[in-house]
Formats: C-alpha cells, structure tokens, sequence
C-alpha cells in the first residue's frame, strides 16, 4: 500500500461502491504514531502518516526535522515495531507558503518549493498542496478568500516543483509518482476559536469553481500527467471542533456536497475529523469523503491516558517515593517556555484559561511533551507505576474502559500498554469506519 498507485485504487473503489476508506495520521507524537503502526499491523492496513508545514520543514519546523529526517523517523518505528515500511505512505499537509505568510509572495513561494521538493525526495507520496493564505505583498480583501486564479496558479507552481523532484530522482514508475490533493476551503488547523452557530458546507459550486481554475492552471504549466495524479480535493464538510464543542457531520446538509463529485474521479479530502462519532465518520466514508484526517483528538487521547496515570499514581504515593507531577509540570512548561503555542488560542479569565491548557479539545499541550522536563515527568510516571504495579482496581477507577480488555488479555498490563490502548480507542473508530476492521 506504501505505493501510491495502491492508494489510488482503494479511493476509486470508494466511488464504486461507496465502502471502504482512509485515515491519515497528522503527527508527530512518538506515542501516538506508535499506537497508529500497531493499529495497522493488527488491521493489515496501510498507514498514512502526514507532517505539516511548519511542523516539518527545510529549515526544521516546531519539530526540528526536515523531511528526510521524519521519513527516517517513520521507518525506525515501523521497523521496530515489525511493520512493514512499504506500507507506509508519507503525507505532506498544507504545503506551501503558509509558515512564510509574512514575507512578500515571491519570497514565500521560493521556499514553499524547497519544502515540496523536499518532501518528495525523501519519499513523500501524497501531497496536499495548499497555496490559499494571503502573503506580505498579496492585494485584495483579507477578510475573503485569496483570489482562485492566484491560488491555482501558486498551486501549479508547486506541483511543478514536485514533478521536477520527481523526475531528477528517476521516480518514474507509475506506482511510484506522486498523488496530489488540492483545495483552498481548509478548516483551521487545530479547530476554530469561535463558537459558531452552524458550519456551513462547501457548496457544490465553489467545489466546480475550484476544480475548473485548478486543471486550467494545471494544463497552462504543462502538467496535464500531474493533473491525471489529483486524487482528492479539500472541503468543509461541516465538520469541526473547538476548546469545548464539536460539530458533527450531518449528511442531509452535506448532500449536496457528497454529489458534487459524482461526475469526477476524484474524492474529498476531510480535515478536522477530530472527535466525530463513529457513525459520522462511517457516513462520511460513505459520502465519499473518505480520507478522513485525524490528529489533535490522538494526542488529546495520549494526554487523557497520562493524566489517568497521574492520579493514580497519586493513589499510590505510599509506593512512590518521589512523584512525577505530571499535571504541575506540565501547567510550568506551558506558562514558562514557548506560550505563543497556546496564548493566541485561550481566552478568557486566568482560570478559564488554566482549564483550556489542560482541557481544551485543541490540544495546545501536545506542542510541549518533547519538552525536557515535561518528557523527563512522563518517564518518570511510567517508571513510577512500572515499579508499584497498577491494580486492576485503579484501572477500573481511572480507565475504566480498559478493564475488559486488560482481562481478557487483549492489551498488556504495563502504563506505556495503557496509554496505547487508550490511543487505540480512538483508531478503532477510524479503522472500522474506513472498513479495516469490524468492532
């Protein structure tokens, strides 16, 4: 499945018969990619894992590493967890000059080709390419979408710049060429900082609008082989979350949207999947939105499952003599190193925002557990509660949904097991709906 050809083929069969999907894994979470590699392996499926543009890119990003370096990444915990990498497929998400917003648009865009043509020479098969924000010098109502005709034309000059990574690197083949997904109506990255009444879907004539400027500029550039390569397009399906509320999909007011492709190869891409039930997330597979992104609702799970070992190690502090504090840790490295990741995004009083940084849906926290000394709590809590021994008792008091499974022996019984299964609660939702697994 690691070949993008594989790929392509699931999403068309996706057309026929309206079954059968595939999720995407935006991180960078040890733990979380972890748990995403034995999900797979258990589910015999592929695995899409995604790095953004600011997350990883030529000059490092909040990660540090390049794209090379997060290909390597991907392959060292697939290896060592028995996976195999060929089925893996690396994903760009947003790529373009979106981390370089601030600077004039030629500026901008030179380095968004560097970042693509990086991605594709470390291996990176399925590029969402996003040229939809506003740079330094752009004219125009900033209160409105970029101009389409701009949009299209930057996009264009990006696949460019691929195909041109491509070609100096001899991938040649046909399984091997990269897969592109366009689309300028993206949802937030992270989730919206409002509370909307309603979240409209894109309508189906901005979709037909898109698709037409897009294979223009496409065929203008002479890439009609890449435009043959578009597997998916980007769309509001009415789907979203925020610090505390979630917006479910609703299919009768996406129906007009889920038909907009019916006459088109191609499928919809969905970003802000986070915390949908399983049966939206099934109706969306069916609704031909079927490469369903997931990321912030993964590491939120991870920090659920850290937290519910930190009380009960609190339970157990006549076992252990020197805690981790955990939560203290974490509210000090938020407060102390790096706020910009979380203080544009919380509002309210100091309270309000005590409980957004521990709580809210959007999940600011998972900038900061690479943090030394937040890392160096959590090794510390996972060796705390190696050395005492969880009771069943306290995973039914703080897991308690783990319980079955831990007697059962389905899951193991150390803290780093728990946390995985706690993860993997999540995943069992996106395996079933994309048809990988019956729950």
């Amino acid at each position: 499945m690691g070949n993008s050809e594989n790929l392509r083929k699931r999403l068309l069969a996706n057309k026929q018969y309206s079954t059968g999907g595939i999720y995407s894994i935006c991180s960078s979470n040890k733990t979380v990619l972890e748990a995403s590699i034995l999900q797979a392996k258990e589910d015999n499926s592929p695995l899409i894992v995604e790095s953004t543009s600011n997350q990883v890119n030529q000059f490092g990003g909040y990660t540090g590493m390049q794209a090379a370096d997060f290909a390597a990444y991907i392959d060292k915990l697939a290896q060592s967890l028995g996976f195999p990498f060929e089925k893996v497929v690396l994903g760009g998400d947003h790529l373009g000059p979106n981390v370089w917003q601030g600077e004039k648009a030629e500026s901008a865009m030179e380095k968004a080709e560097v970042l693509v043509k990086s991605c594709v020479k470390a291996g990176y098969k399925k590029i969402h390419l996003d040229a939809s924000m506003f740079c330094l010098d752009d004219a125009g109502d900033r209160s409105k979408p970029l101009a389409d005709e701009i949009t299209a034309e930057r996009t264009a000059r990006l696949c460019k710049a691929c195909e041109d990574a491509a070609n100096e690197f001899n991938f040649i083949a046909a399984g091997d060429k990269p897969l592109y997904i366009i689309g300028t109506e993206v949802p937030i990255p992270g989730g919206s900082k409002e509370k909307e009444a309603f979240i409209q879907p894109t309508s189906p004539q901005s979709v037909k609008n898109t698709l037409g400027t897009m294979e223009g500029a496409f065929i203008k550039a002479g890439l009609e082989d890449a435009w043959e390569r578009v597997i998916a397009v980007v769309v509001q399906p009415g789907v979203e979350f925020g610090d505390d509320h979630i917006f479910y999909y609703d299919r009768q007011k996406a129906l007009g949207l889920s038909r907009a492709l019916d006459n088109s190869p191609l499928v919809f891409e969905a970003h802000s999947t986070d915390y949908q039930t399983g049966q939206s997330l099934k109706q969306m597979v069916e609704d031909h939105f079927c490469i369903l992104k997931v990321g912030p609702a993964l590491s939120y799970a991870y920090r659920e499952a850290l937290f519910s070992l930190a009380k009960i190690e609190n339970e157990l502090s006549f076992k252990i003599a020197s805690p981790s504090n955990l939560e203290e840790t974490a509210e000090k490295v938020m407060l102390e190193f790096i706020p910009n990741y979380w203080e544009k995004y919380y509002y309210g009083t100091e309270e309000e925002k005590r409980f957004a940084r521990k709580f809210s849906l959007s999940d600011r926290i998972r900038y900061y557990w690479p943090h030394r000394q937040l890392a160096a709590a959590v090794e510390k809590l996972l060796g705390n509660l190696s050395y005492a021994g969880i009771p069943l008792t306290l995973v039914s008091q703080y897991m308690p949904h783990l319980v079955m499974p831990l007697c059962e022996g389905k899951i193991g019984k150390s803290p780093y097991d728990l946390v995985i299964a706690h993860i993997r609660c999540v995943l069992d939702f996106y395996s079933f709906s994309c048809g990988f697994k019956n729950i």
